[in-house]
């Protein structure tokens, strides 16, 4: 499988996060429309699914600039705070104080070589990283940002709905109650990074970005009929996996299912998909899947033996999740990057 980085730009607010489990189902309907994008027809394979994926998506990471080099901001790996920062004050209250300050740096920078070195990591809090993506705005963003929260990359807002009762003409009690969603917009001029797997014999690079702008201009998730979930394509780069040559461990670039014995210890946090049908099977009599139970994206995996590093993905896929159609996956596949995990 070759590595590909697609970089989209997003147009509006979103209401579903930009995971890769989600970004891989929203393919899948593009996929089940338009039979050219994979060689054989998707039913061919979602039947070899769980023995080869024919492509696995990451989660979507915010890519800044500083200065002439760029860099992806990735989450901080889900290791305990005294692997990450060993080198904390002995003193009881400044200890407390580091902590708390280390404890608000929740994001990895990563290189444009997608090497992680935890020796010598650049760990940013949400307010730092804000800040790079504003001193790289134009001048026309800028002032468009005056007086705004600068502060966060993603900000949440409430996008208002409501249902009209049809023989009233207006919203009242009960089910025609008005109501409100959690929604986020990025930062402005944000550019966000893609990561996806492909298997060649299956697809190209071309017809999954192709696929990517048609997912761009319908809207991805929840309240796209609302125009949530808009997003442009920018450019797009074939990309080499670190060498695994020393490494010890894996990194997650997307929510996982790890596979039963192939890791001897392992630190996530838990992620509970409570997945929906997507397209037509979404007004079907049976519109939920059944929940899985994922490590969220950012977990640290130590393989049981060095063969996990013989693929470039990790987990494995989920089926049996729907009473409406057998041939229903979850993509509990994730890319990862290899790492040396120093203690």
């Amino acid at each position: 499988m070759k590595l590909h980085e697609i970089i989209i730009k997003p147009q509006s607010g979103f209401g579903t996060p930009l995971k890769g489990d989600t970004l891989f189902g929203h393919f899948c309907w593009q996929a089940q429309h338009d039979p050219s994008l994979l060689n054989g027809g998707l039913d061919r394979w979602i039947a070899a699914y769980e023995e080869r994926p024919f492509a696995v998506f990451a989660s979507a990471w915010p890519k800044l600039s500083v200065g002439r080099e760029r860099f992806y901001a990735l989450k901080r790996p889900d290791l305990p705070m005294p692997r990450l920062f060993p080198g904390l004050e002995r003193d009881r209250r400044k200890r407390m104080t580091e902590r708390k300050e280390k404890g608000n740096q929740k994001w990895l920078l990563v290189g444009e070589d997608l090497r992680i070195v935890l020796r010598t990591a650049d760990y940013k809090s949400e307010t730092e990283l804000a800040l790079m993506a504003f001193n790289e705005l134009t001048e026309e963003a800028k002032m468009a940002m005056r007086g705004r929260d600068k502060r966060r990359l993603m900000a949440p807002f409430s996008q208002p709905h409501n249902t009209i009762n049809r023989q009233t003409q207006t919203t009242g009690g009960g089910i025609f109650s008005p109501y409100a969603m959690p929604s986020m917009y990025f930062y402005p001029e944000m550019e966000l990074a893609v990561f996806v797997l492909i298997d060649e014999e299956a697809t190209d690079v071309a017809r999954v970005i192709a696929a990517m702008e048609r997912i761009g201009k319908c809207g991805f998730g929840r309240d796209a009929s609302t125009g949530l979930g808009r997003f442009d394509l920018a450019e797009d780069d074939e990309k080499t996996l670190p060498d695994a040559g020393e490494a010890d461990a894996c990194y997650t670039l997307a929510p996982a299912v790890p596979e039963k014995g192939a890791f001897h210890d392992q630190y996530f946090s838990p992620f509970t998909r409570f997945g929906r049908h997507g397209d037509a099977l979404a007004t079907s009599s049976a519109p939920f899947k059944n929940p899985v139970i994922m490590a969220d994206e950012g977990a640290v995996l130590i393989p049981a033996a060095r063969s996990v590093f013989e693929k470039p993905y990790l987990g494995r896929a989920v089926c049996n999740l729907s009473n409406t159609d057998a041939r229903t996956v979850a993509q509990g596949y994730a890319p990862y990057l290899p790492f040396k995990l120093e203690i």
